[in-house]
């Protein structure tokens, strides 16, 4: 089943530009490992707020995504620049009106 997840960080003042370029760098890593998509955004009514947008193969698929050396080595270079505040959310996906079933 696919899995959806969104999640935002907050950033300290002045790196949110930092933050979105580590999280939009290709990794092709994570297609193979069953991304689907993976979208970044800041929040306009929340300026140092990234959001991120995220479909998987499945909740394992996103689960073992997050030991990848590409993605541990992404974390570790955006953690200094977050300031913890962290919220996310995961949900299998039922439907799409966009998708066939």
């Amino acid at each position: 089943m696919t899995y959806a997840h969104m999640g935002s960080l907050e950033v300290r003042a002045g790196h949110l530009d930092e933050v979105v370029a580590i999280l939009t760098r290709s990794n092709p890593d994570m297609a193979e490992a069953g991304c689907l998509s993976y979208e970044v955004g800041a929040d306009p009514e929340r300026p140092d707020t990234v959001c991120v947008a995220e479909l998987w193969e499945s909740a394992e698929a996103h689960r073992e995504s997050l030991q990848l050396p590409s993605v541990r080595a992404a974390i570790a270079e955006a953690m200094p620049l977050l300031t913890g505040q962290m919220d996310g959310r995961g949900f299998d996906v039922t439907g799409s009106p966009l998708r066939p079933d």
